[in-house]
């Protein structure tokens, strides 16, 4: 983060034009005192000196860019520049009111605070050093002293504090910054394993089942093409008619819009269009039974009972060696209910649950608010319920 963005950063320009007259106004009382010319022209030497340091390289250590090794060096410079101009001409001492300032900026208080100490009360040794002890300006030069030294500390506090607080600030944006960052991938890859786990339940569901459908049919007419050849031709019909409807539903997903059974008609007629296409393709007898009037439901929602039966009568197909399968889909007390009965080979609890596709149904019903049951039949089978707001 630049300084620029915190508090101290921007208010960094009025402690340059503090620096910036109390330099000239310093060089020009040197000036015009009554020190000899070469004691002088030493110290209007030494202020445009430590000007110049400080424009070419004191900024750029102040707002952060040196390290502790420099920032001692950049302090050591300046109180030696501070002290030589204030013992070649004792007006120069009002460079303090820059080089105080500009030694708590540098170092941590301890330091700084002996620093400036050591440079105000050698603002009276030069005077002693000048004038002797007899020097009239003594009289006044020592209260004054005194009185710099505990305004020093309080200013040079207070301008710690300051800087601390304002360094503290910056770290903290810093540290929210590079948090908020985190936040948004951690956000992105969340919502990527979402769409992968949703794009993976459509595929089982739709391309998934439909390929294996095909399968299962290539293989009958394997089976028939030389001794039934009627049988083979429709079940040839339908493994056409399959590949036609995965090619549908392929061209629906990569379009990211409502599944193409739902798109050419209502929910009721997609769910028999999958219970007549189970009943032509294995022979099993399917009473589908559907109400007449289903309250109006959400898009999700229907697409989560269409995937449901899908997937049910896919998993009877698979498992259930069933001769029968009952599906019926009804409103109940302002919900749909989808039940699919079968009369297979049954179904234990205590067997494993977790296939991806039990899992997708769950996860499904689970988004739009609904519930989903597998558990063995009344007079034996499975029979799935999935429960949904209306």
């Amino acid at each position: 983060m630049n300084r620029t963005d915190d508090a101290w950063g921007q208010s960094y320009w009025a402690w340059e034009v503090l620096f910036a007259v109390a330099c000239v106004a310093t060089a020009f009382l040197v000036f015009f005192s009554d020190s000899r010319p070469v004691a002088k022209a030493i110290a209007d030497g030494l202020i445009g000196l430590m000007a110049v340091g400080y424009l070419v390289l004191g900024r750029r250590i102040v707002h952060g860019e040196g390290n502790g090794t420099a920032r001692v060096l950049a302090s050591a410079a300046l109180v030696l520049c501070t002290a030589a101009a204030i013992l070649a001409d004792t007006t120069a001492s009002f460079v303090l009111f820059f080089t105080i300032p500009l030694l708590f900026m540098l170092l941590e208080l301890r330091p700084a605070v002996v620093s400036t100490t050591v440079l105000i009360l050698w603002e009276s040794a030069s005077a002693v050093l000048n004038g002797g002890w007899h020097n009239p300006s003594l009289r006044i030069l020592l209260p004054m002293t005194a009185i710099l030294v505990v305004f020093s500390m309080l200013v040079g506090k207070f301008t710690s504090d300051v800087v601390r607080e304002s360094n503290a600030r910056a770290r903290l944006i810093r540290e929210l910054e590079e948090s908020q960052a985190e936040v948004e991938r951690l956000s992105r890859e969340a919502g990527t394993a979402v769409e992968r786990e949703r794009l993976a339940r459509e595929i089982h569901d739709t391309l998934a089942q439909g390929f294996t459908s095909i399968v299962a049919l290539t293989q009958a007419i394997e089976s028939e093409v030389d001794t039934d050849p009627d049988a083979a031709r429709k079940h040839l019909a339908l493994a056409g008619r399959t590949a036609r409807e995965n090619l549908t539903e392929a061209r629906a997903m990569v379009a990211a819009l409502t599944p193409s059974a739902l798109a050419t008609g209502s929910l009721a007629d997609a769910v028999r269009r999958q219970a007549k296409r189970l009943s032509d393709e294995t022979g099993i007898v399917v009473e589908c039974e559907v109400d007449d009037e289903l309250p109006p439901l959400r898009t999700a929602v229907e697409v989560v009972l269409l995937r449901a039966t899908q997937e049910a009568l896919a998993n009877v197909r698979k498992h259930a060696n069933a001769s029968t399968v009952r599906l019926r889909l009804s409103a109940v007390d302002g919900s749909v209910r989808l039940q699919v009965t079968d009369n297979g080979r049954g179904f234990s609890p205590q067997a494993s649950t977790s296939g991806f596709g039990l899992r997708g149904m769950r996860s499904r019903a689970e988004q739009v608010g609904g519930k989903l049951a597998v558990r063995p039949g009344a007079t034996g089978g499975t029979e799935l319920e999935l429960e949904v707001p209306a």
